[in-house]
């Protein structure tokens, strides 16, 4: 312990252990740079670990968390403080010496073997919590790097006098209580990070929501793709607007409708109202399912529920109604929840006598931040294109008022009064935790998160990120479909012309011809062509524009630097990763080979049977040494895997899908696993979109209406700092209406 006669050879030993683990490797530790008296000579010890716990609907969930051991201190994050400085800790405290410390083994969470380790405060039970690592020797090393700075912590109040003054002030960090009450806790921790301006963070527009008007339909501000939806307000009932899409309204069966309302509560307290199944708290906002039970849950992020409701207050059925629909919820990297409701069957809710069986037709939530106190709610839905034209154009309201699809609308209404009228839910953030790989990954939510309940809230989790990323307000021009103003072409033009700048314009250019390469899928004639793809360019995808760091502006994407030469759909038994040395690989062609660079991007997608979705670009000059590109092809996984960012678009399709997918960009690597393999003239990025629950979820989705999908598609390297900007598209694909059957075997 620093001060003490042996703390120096205690801290040796320690070092010595952890530096000889292999599997403790993830794990930085380094000796504190403080100039503080009082933190010389400290060891410090960082990684990530899971945050393990049951939410408070009763789901299992584990979140991955950076935690960081200073002295006595802990703080948690959600990304490495090393690789993103100035930011926040979401949670922070100490290692007390009341609080206990135990290895608790082995046990399944999710889909993974963890190894846990218990937190609990012997004077006070209600302070508990866990955290888990991949292995057994990881564990201990977190165990002996704790207990560590529990004995800092115990000499600090032997030595009497200020520290004793000072622990007083402070307290264990707690490990499931709700961040603001943890905030207080910690309120005299000196900050061991430095909080300010720093690079870019993952993308987050949520921050930037504050700057709108408090009541604006942020709807299609957000994503960083262009879409085609026309929202047109049609009638406003108790304060919340109701908007159909005009740009849909083509005279086909169905409309798109939604009901839109700033609430006062945080994303998270509005994720919770929204998921919690008790009777008492529904009947309170919601009057058509408010009698819900929970049927079956899956992942910690999906389940399925039963409802039943009583047809007299809509109108003169006879027969007493009930349904079943299936949840599914997910937060995106950039702070925001989407919950998608399906209509769904379950073996354990068959027909029952008395009750007349309704499908309830799919809807979406989407919640997003406009302040740490206040969010955006919308509730979507789809209609009888019929029945809508007529309620819409009626003078009287009294026959809409008396139909589901009103009855559901209504629910925003509901839900704004009813949190209106419970000041607690105001300040309170939520206990519930969303599964996700790091998300459940951005790189990972939590020290409890890997340490406390992850409330997900917003008030904290996103608070604690807002201060840092104040520069992260995606402006987004949306460009109008008929006509693009010159400046956008300007624009797109500037990052084509500062996309090329990263190849060697000292090498004359190769011409690249995709029709000498073969490929499982041909390039599509025109938009009629289907099982195909085709080149979009950039124009329909939003970047970080030249200003990006000052006025967080984006624009047009131009011409991709990459020219996409082919695309392969394989069948497979098992994910399968290093694709280009496979024989049928086209890097492994003649005219491959002949390439200056090729990037590949396998797409691992999990089914029955797997499919690899493979995209080959390829370069018309080397890559120019010092080059972003460069930098990615040849630099380190963890520089990949913080910059790999792909933007989706559904250019078709249905829109629940559309809304499942978004059209905001994803850093890959933070989402998902992604592994790199760099060999002779190409680099291979394969993708495990199987390694998220989310992810396998919304490409289960995906899948079952592909054969009717046109997707968009751009690969970028995030750009961070000046020099970098602007960004610009490495490459792009749509994919056209493509059939599963179509898959060819790899190995047949």
């Amino acid at each position: 312990m620093a001060g003490s006669g042996d703390g120096g050879n205690e801290r040796e030993v320690l070092e010595d252990s952890i530096n000889h683990s292999s599997s403790f490797s993830r794990h930085r530790y380094r000796r504190s740079m403080s100039s503080g008296e009082e933190d010389k000579g400290l060891l410090a010890f960082s990684g990530w670990v899971y945050h393990v716990g049951t939410n408070s609907i009763g789901h299992e969930y584990s979140h991955q968390r950076f935690l960081y051991v200073k002295g006595k201190y802990v703080e948690m994050y959600r990304r490495d403080p090393q690789e993103n400085p100035g930011i926040r800790p979401i949670r922070k405290g100490i290692i007390g010496p009341t609080l206990m410390v135990e290895e608790t083994g082995s046990r399944k969470v999710g889909n993974e073997e963890l190894y846990t380790i218990q937190f609990y405060n012997r004077l006070d039970e209600t302070k508990k919590g866990e955290i888990a690592c991949t292995s057994a020797e990881e564990s201990k090393k977190w165990i002996e790097a704790l207990d560590y700075a529990k004995q800092q912590a115990e000499y600090e109040l032997s030595r009497g006098g200020g520290a004793r003054n000072k622990l007083s002030l402070e307290a264990d960090i707690d490990l499931e209580g709700h961040r603001p009450r943890v905030r207080r806790y910690a309120s005299g921790l000196k900050k061991l990070i430095r909080i300010g301006g720093g690079p870019e963070l993952l993308s987050r527009s949520s921050s930037s929501l504050g700057t709108g008007s408090s009541d604006g339909d942020f709807e299609g501000e957000f994503g960083d793709a262009v879409e085609a939806h026309e929202w047109k307000c049609v009638r406003t009932i108790n304060g919340v607007r109701i908007l159909e899409d005009v740009a849909d309204g083509k005279g086909g069966k169905a409309s798109l409708v939604k009901a839109v309302a700033p609430v006062d509560a945080s994303a998270d307290t509005v994720l919770e109202v929204i998921l919690n199944l008790d009777r008492h708290k529904r009947y309170e906002w919601d009057m058509l399912t408010g009698d819900l039970e929970l049927v079956d849950s899956y992942d910690g992020n999906y389940d399925v529920v039963y409802g039943t409701y009583d047809p007299k207050y809509l109108g003169r059925w006879q027969s007493k109604r009930d349904f079943v629909f299936s949840r599914q919820w997910f937060q995106g990297q950039d702070g925001a929840y989407t919950i998608l409701q399906f209509p769904a069957a379950h073996k354990k809710r068959p027909t029952r006598n008395g009750y007349q069986r309704t499908s309830i037709k799919p809807s979406t939530w989407e919640i997003r931040s406009l302040t740490n106190e206040k969010c955006l709610v919308t509730h979507m839905l789809e209609m009888n294109a019929a029945g809508w034209g007529r309620w819409k154009k009626s003078s009287s309201c009294s026959k809409f008022e008396k139909t589901i699809p009103f009855a559901l609308l209504s629910q925003v209404a509901g839900l704004k009064e009813y949190i209106g009228a419970n000041p607690s839910l105001k300040c309170e953030p939520s206990s519930l935790a969303l599964h996700s790989k790091h998300s459940e990954g951005d790189p990972p939510d939590e020290f409890y998160d890997a340490v406390a309940g992850d409330s997900s809230s917003t008030s904290e989790d996103e608070e604690s990120d807002d201060e840092s990323e104040k520069e992260e307000k995606p402006i987004k021009q949306k460009p109008a479909p008929a006509a693009i103003s010159s400046t956008a072409l300007k624009q797109a033009s500037d990052a084509a012309e500062n996309a090329s700048k990263e190849l060697d314009l000292s090498v004359p250019p190769i011409h690249v011809d995709p029709s000498q390469f073969n490929s499982v899928l041909h390039k599509g004639k025109d938009d009629a062509d289907t099982n195909c793809w085709t080149s979009p360019g950039g124009a329909g995808f939003m970047i970080r524009g030249q200003t990006y760091l000052k006025n967080s502006a984006k624009i047009m994407g131009g011409k991709p630097l990459l020219k996409l030469i082919a695309v392969d759909w394989f069948k497979v038994d098992k994910a399968t990763d290093k694709i280009a040395l496979h024989p049928k690989s086209l890097a492994q062609s003649d005219a491959g080979k002949n390439l200056p660079f090729i990037l590949v991007i396998n797409l691992e997608i999990p089914a029955k049977p797997n499919y690899s979705l493979v995209l080959y670009y390829a370069a018309e000059r080397p890559v120019r040494k010092d080059s972003l590109l460069e930098k990615f092809a040849d630099g380190t996984d963890q520089f990949r895997d913080a910059r790999f960012k792909l933007i989706p678009s559904i250019v078709e399709g249905y829109w629940m899908v559309k809304r499942a997918v978004g059209t905001k960009a994803c850093l890959l690597g933070k989402a998902v696993t992604c592994k790199y393999f760099r060999q002779d003239n190409f680099l291979e990025i394969d993708v495990d979109i199987g390694s998220s629950s989310v992810a396998r979820s919304v490409i289960g989705l995906v899948l079952g209406y592909v054969t009717s999908l046109v997707v968009d598609l751009a690969i970028l390297i995030e750009a961070n700092d000046a020099a970098e900007l602007p960004e610009y598209i490495l490459g792009s694909v749509r994919l056209n209406r493509v059939r599963l059957e179509s898959a060819v075997p790899l190995d047949g």
